[in-house]
């Protein structure tokens, strides 16, 4: 596995090898020895999968601490704009993001660790997302941030993207309060 820095501390994209053959493929997507060769480690206690059609946009969430999450994430089938935006306020990339195009085809992974507001939008139908996490979901620690923060400037590529009822009043980030150091 490939180690793709970012420009942004701890965020790591990942090329994974792919053993390509008239049957297909195979690939290891996580490997804990290979990430902790890399300076990656961490052990994960839950796999979330999201299916979505093109348009829809999932974002821009994280859980609070304790219950704060580090993320492996990946497109098994589609294209996803993938959204990342740094939220520990010690950062010197304090409220900067990245984005990244995740697909079936370069099979990358993203590693995201705790103190990051992740979202993605679809970008084929279906887009089927995998993402490993390294905390328990929390429903009383989770929050967002609006997809279409002016001040954070993600440029998704639509005005009018499918969102959920929470996703559309989500905290813009000159309300927000950092709990990550």
């Amino acid at each position: 596995m490939e180690r793709i820095e970012t420009g942004i501390d701890g965020l790591t994209l990942l090329r994974p090898r792919l053993f390509q053959d008239d049957r297909g493929y195979f690939m290891e997507s996580f490997n804990r020895s290979i990430f902790e060769d890399l300076g990656l480690p961490i052990h994960f206690v839950q796999d979330n999968e999201s299916q979505s059609e093109k348009g829809v946009l999932r974002g821009l969430h994280f859980q609070r601490p304790p219950h704060a999450q580090a993320k492996l994430v990946r497109v098994i089938r589609g294209s996803a704009l993938d959204v990342v935006v740094d939220l520990r306020k010690s950062s010197s990339t304090f409220g900067q993001h990245r984005t990244f195009v995740l697909d079936d085809a370069t099979k990358d992974l993203l590693f995201i660790p705790e103190g990051f507001a992740h979202g993605f939008l679809a970008l084929q139908t279906p887009t089927l997302f995998s993402y490993k996490c390294s905390r328990f979901y929390c429903k009383e620690s989770e929050d967002a941030l609006r997809w279409n923060d002016p001040q954070l400037n993600v440029q998704w590529g639509l005005n009018n993207p499918v969102l959920s009822e929470k996703d559309k009043v989500a905290s813009f980030f000159k309300d927000f309060v950092s709990p990550f150091n």
